[in-house]
């Protein structure tokens, strides 16, 4: 209810890919909608592009409503954007939507903890940047908890099941790649 609240008051919404039409449909029809979209290799704007538009905006006292789908600070770059206002001194409000990692099973009916089975869960990206400072080990991971949700993982996916095959998680009937 906060999130629709405060999109109603927007002057400018710019929205990523992830967003439903039915959120979109929620957007006055007052504010200016841009497109951030991004998918793997393929940005509409850059990073900086997109936090130098918020900037930009609030710094012309427009209601600025940054709209991603989820939590922006799981794999959102919502701390990369909330930096940059911080930078210029601009006061912004987080408003966390319910991320996939946590929907999709449980709306498939699928627990991530269960008190007899799995008392541990790691959320991880399958889709990390070439230059990031610590790469996910996958053969480490496989054994370190009882539940793995791998995000964005579909292009790097032989890669991953090899490093949590090596790291000897095993799942019964699982093909060959």
């Amino acid at each position: 209810m906060k999130a629709l609240e405060v999109l109603q008051k927007a002057d400018v919404v710019v929205y990523d890919r992830l967003v439903g039409e039915g959120v979109l449909r929620l957007i006055p029809e007052k504010a200016v909608k841009i497109y951030a979209g991004k998918a793997s290799e393929k940005h509409t704007l850059s990073q900086a592009e997109i936090n130098d538009l918020v900037i930009k905006a609030a710094k012309c006292g427009k209601t600025v409503v940054r709209l991603k789908g989820g939590d922006p600070f799981l794999f959102g770059r919502g701390g990369e954007e909330a930096e940059a206002l911080a930078s210029e001194s601009i006061e912004f409000e987080v408003i966390p939507g319910v991320s996939s990692a946590l929907a999709a099973p449980a709306y498939a009916g699928i627990p991530l903890t269960h008190r007899a089975y799995a008392s541990s869960v790691a959320i991880v990206t399958g889709s990390q940047a070439s230059d990031a400072k610590k790469k996910v080990d996958w053969r480490r991971l496989a054994g370190a908890v009882d539940t793995i949700v791998i995000l964005m993982g579909l292009e790097s996916l032989r890669e991953i099941a090899s490093g949590l095959i090596e790291g000897g998680l095993y799942v019964k009937g699982l093909k060959q790649l």
